[in-house]
């Protein structure tokens, strides 16, 4: 899973960080919650880490503190989900089935957003089969939660991550953290990955102090809103309009060129 250095001298870190279990990470309850992306590469990510190590646990499952993942997200046939997305429509959807891929458990999920940027969840415990509306009970749950006719979704694109989760001593604040990401096209065969970069992920109380944040304002790294969907269906169908993510997708090259030297 890690093919590199930099990634073993990370989960290293991780590693020695104080543990925090799934039941314990289940009562940090975020009331008034801002979150926050970053992407980042491995080598800057290892400085994070060694800034906050001594103020934050790492959450460990079974005696892990990595988590593989396996998302499949489904769309229509012309990509209706991604590009509303891509045309910065304010309320939009995406349904997604994941897998905890050590657990082997798979969730059907619609993520919906709303006018006032508020995302709500919504999931419910699936057999990982190749097209989930093949599952009635699924088929169901998808005619209920999200807008679409269920018949015209289908697999798109598969994402497949590590990840780390964290969270403040205060219990104010949870970060997740992405690395070796990759992508797989469905539809096409077409595979990419944006690895040596990882996307973090903050979740905080608005009301309270972020170390982590410290820490990024000494490394200069900036937010970076990015959505793992959106950008595998960039760099596996380049057909596909993409004039909004250009810059990002720009940026990320920037860092990847920049964590090559």
């Amino acid at each position: 899973m890690f093919p590199n250095k930099a990634v073993e001298e990370i989960l290293d870190i991780v590693q020695g960080m104080k543990s925090i279990t799934l039941d314990e990470m289940s009562g940090v309850k975020l009331m008034n919650r801002i979150d926050t992306k970053y992407v980042v590469t491995e080598q800057q990510l290892r400085a994070i880490l060694l800034g906050i190590k001594d103020n934050y646990y790492a959450q460990e499952v079974e005696g892990n503190r990595l988590s593989p993942y396996s998302t499949v997200y489904y769309d229509t046939p012309d990509l209706t989900m991604y590009l509303i997305h891509h045309d910065r429509h304010l309320v939009r959807d995406k349904v997604r089935v994941r897998t905890y891929i050590d657990s082997q458990l798979s969730f059907c999920e619609v993520k919906h957003k709303n006018n006032k940027g508020r995302t709500k969840k919504k999931r419910i415990a699936v057999e990982p089969i190749p097209n989930i509306i093949d599952d009635p009970e699924a088929a169901a749950f998808l005619a209920e939660k999200q807008p679409y006719e269920v018949s015209s979704l289908s697999p798109h694109l598969v994402t497949i991550f590590d990840r780390f989760t964290l969270v403040n001593f205060e219990k104010t604040e949870r970060l997740t953290i992405d690395c070796n990401l990759r992508f797989e096209n469905l539809r096409n065969g077409s595979t990419a990955t944006v690895a040596p970069l990882a996307v973090m992920e903050l979740k905080q109380d608005g009301r309270a102090h972020s170390l982590l944040k410290d820490v990024l304002f000494e490394l200069r790294i900036r937010p970076f809103k990015v959505s793992k969907y959106c950008i595998g269906t960039c760099l596996t169908r380049p057909e596909v309009k993409q004039n909004r993510f250009k810059k990002k997708l720009r940026r990320m090259e920037k860092l990847k060129t920049m964590a090559y030297g």
